[in-house]
């Protein structure tokens, strides 16, 4: 037990608050105290900014009031707020719930939460505070921007919207590093401020928007070109100019040194949005892969799982599982160890009768989905993860040691001659059942749609030829300017039948190693950009209608 974890609340009387830091914006940030205090929240009251990143460590029973934003315009008009955070969190501790307050970045560096605190205090209610990675240290660390190094320095820390004039001037003073909280529209003033009081318009300065998430950019300038560099750019103005920034003043904000340090836009598909036309329960080792690479995943499903039309030879087959009818059952599929699980289930049987049956897996993710129903499988293919490779390593049916002669083979309603056929060759009989019919999926939303049709994605992963098919079928052609990766030479043949062009071909039919190919093609296509002197552009910027292509 961690000393910060809570005691059980008593029957009656108040709840408890936790004040927890977010971070500022990547859910890797979270602390393990953050994710323990969400997993026992009954409530949840977060800023809209920060609501996806703690939402999914919460329990889906916790209620998540809506905050209502207090500006001057209501309190101008009368409007009485009601339901302003402080309130929410009192109204849900009064009546004994467990709070959790989650705010951007850090509790006590970001935000105002400290009037919250006192007010928890004042009626005596139980509060703890968890802290984050604050936006000020969080977003320099993820823009290649240390702020100290081994000669130490002083850092000044100064937020643009309500710094005093007395602030600036001793900023303006000293020679250290000093981090500026502002706007993309704020941020040239806040540099002329520095200028005015003493610092010389020649110190370089980073300005860092969205910091820590897939959509960061980072423009290296000085005090006195900021506002010219952010121009040029096409940045300002612009609609988007309240967005908060962060900016580092002082010599570590170097571009030559931040070139160097610059480790995570210079992932190699840094904010791409890929489309893996698959579930996101398939999907969920290969999404994070791809965000390792900077990637945005999008899951589209481009086939769904039905139940056989006839179940009478899936439940005879599973009945004979039980009796002792086969030596072996073969998995080629996730969905075939799920649509056994679930016929079990039905039967109130569980992972005990597989005892005495040797069980092969197609591949490592359908050896997963065994284990995690509490089965080890006795085969996976030590080489190619498909039908061939299993037939590899299957051993021939030998009379002696062999009981049995029977394979039970659950699978989709698309033929699996080629396992079929080599297992009749090693003297097995085999029970080739349809355990789950697949179905094209439903189309996608309109703007997934759209975005897959004009050119709103920057690559599509094909894991095979019927993904293409489907993809097609169900949302169109992808624009010509994204890029296709394709598992093998059959899916890259389907892909070029259907009028695309195939970027990268994964060098073996695996998903992981497609991911890793991709990430390959996108690194070659970063290190030519900036061989060419060119600024690094994602393949969805380049298409008509895209942003243009930028200068700086």
């Amino acid at each position: 037990m961690s000393p910060t974890n809570l005691p059980a609340l008593p029957a009656h009387g108040h709840g408890h608050v936790t004040f927890l830091g977010a971070g500022p914006g990547d859910p890797g940030l979270l602390t393990l105290r953050a994710v323990e205090a969400l997993a026992g929240a009954d409530v949840l009251i977060a800023e809209p900014e920060v609501l996806d990143v703690v939402r999914s460590h919460a329990r889906a029973s916790v209620s998540t009031p809506e905050l209502t934003v207090v500006d001057d315009a209501s309190t101008a008009a009368g409007i009485p707020v009601l339901r302003d955070a402080a309130n929410l969190v009192m109204e849900a501790a009064r009546v004994g719930k467990r709070v959790v307050r989650a705010v951007s970045g850090d509790p006590g560096l970001d935000g105002n939460a400290g009037q919250e605190m006192l007010a928890c205090a004042a009626e005596g209610i139980p509060f703890e505070v968890v802290p984050g990675v604050a936006t000020a240290v969080g977003v320099p660390a993820y823009a290649g921007v240390p702020l100290r190094d081994a000669q130490g320095a002083d850092v000044r820390f100064v937020d643009a919207r309500s710094a005093s004039e007395r602030c600036w001037t001793e900023v303006g003073a000293s020679d250290g590093t000093v981090v500026v909280s502002a706007t993309l529209e704020t941020v040239a003033a806040a540099a002329s401020e520095l200028v005015a009081a003493g610092r010389k318009p020649d110190t370089p300065l980073t300005v860092t928007v969205a910091g820590t998430t897939t959509r960061q950019r980072t423009w290296s300038a000085t005090l006195g070109t900021i506002a010219q560099v952010l121009k040029q750019a096409k940045v300002l103005p612009s609609p988007q100019g309240h967005r908060p920034v962060i900016a580092v003043v002082g010599e570590r904000s170097s571009a030559a040194q931040r070139d160097q340090l610059s480790w995570f836009e210079s992932k190699p598909l840094f904010g791409w949005k890929v489309l893996v036309p698959r579930t996101k329960e398939q999907a969920a080792s290969l999404s994070d892969q791809l965000r390792s690479y900077g990637a945005v995943p999008h899951e589209v499903p481009t086939i769904a799982v039905e139940p056989p039309r006839t179940p009478q030879q899936m439940e005879r087959a599973v009945k004979g599982l039980v009796t002792g009818r086969y030596e072996w059952i073969a998995f080629t599929s996730v969905n075939a160890v799920k649509a056994v699980r679930e016929k079990f289930e039905e039967y109130g049987l569980d992972a005990r009768a597989f005892a005495g049956i040797k069980v092969a897996a197609v591949g490592e993710q359908t050896a997963a989905a065994l284990v995690d129903f509490g089965v080890k499988p006795d085969l996976v293919p030590s080489g190619e993860q498909s039908a061939a490779g299993l037939l590899e390593d299957w051993p021939p049916y030998d009379p002696v040691f062999d009981p049995i002669d029977r394979v039970f083979l659950p699978r989709a309603d698309i033929a699996t001659e080629t396992l079929v056929a080599g297992l009749i060759e090693l003297g097995w009989e085999v029970d080739d059942v349809t355990a789950y019919r697949t179905v094209r999926a439903s189309p996608p939303p309109a703007d997934t749609r759209e975005a897959i049709k004009g050119g709103g994605f920057d690559a599509v992963l094909f894991t095979s030829s019927s993904t293409v098919r489907n993809l097609v079928g169900i949302a169109g052609k992808p624009h010509n300017v994204t890029v296709i990766a394709c598992i093998g030479p059959a899916t890259a043949k389907t892909a070029e039948e259907h009028g695309l062009r195939v970027d990268v071909l994964s060098p073996e039919p695996s998903v992981h190693k497609l991911a890793e190919a991709l990430a390959e093609f996108g690194a070659q296509r970063r290190a030519a950009a900036v061989e060419a002197g060119e600024h690094v552009t994602r393949p969805s910027e380049r298409r008509p209608g895209g942003r243009r292509r930028r200068t700086t």
